[in-house]
């Protein structure tokens, strides 16, 4: 019998027993813990539409010089209110790459973020 196709088994009383796996099968990193579910593309749809929004922002900055930089900084405040505003409705499954810390928390950053540019957007002078 190979070492490899052997698992060890603990028994309550503290005797350890040794039986033999199938062939092929490896027994699981962590017993107990259940492998990670494959993620659908829909999953990270709302993280997806945030950078679109961030990337929109910015490349209305970038290409529309200093005239156009009210509108990015606004877009960008948006796109943030988006992120905080799916991180709050949507659960953990759906909520895809905006999940990085508690719920609370996620929403408290990018909220705080959104009124912060949404200050900056609104305080910058019109362009003459």
């Amino acid at each position: 019998m190979d070492t490899a196709d052997q698992a060890v088994t603990v028994a309550a009383g503290g005797a350890t027993s040794v039986t033999e796996q199938p062939a092929g099968r490896r027994p699981a990193s962590r017993p107990g813990r259940a492998a990670p579910a494959r993620t659908r593309w829909w999953a990270q749809l709302p993280y997806w539409s945030s950078l679109a929004l961030v990337l929109t922002g910015l490349a209305w900055i970038w290409y529309g010089g200093s005239q156009r930089v009210r509108g990015g900084t606004l877009t960008l405040s948006g796109a943030m209110f988006v992120a905080a505003f799916a991180r709050l409705v949507l659960p953990e499954t759906r909520a895809g790459l905006l999940v990085s810390r508690r719920r609370l928390v996620d929403v408290a950053v990018l909220a705080a973020l959104a009124v912060g540019l949404l200050v900056t957007g609104l305080v910058l002078p019109a362009p003459v």
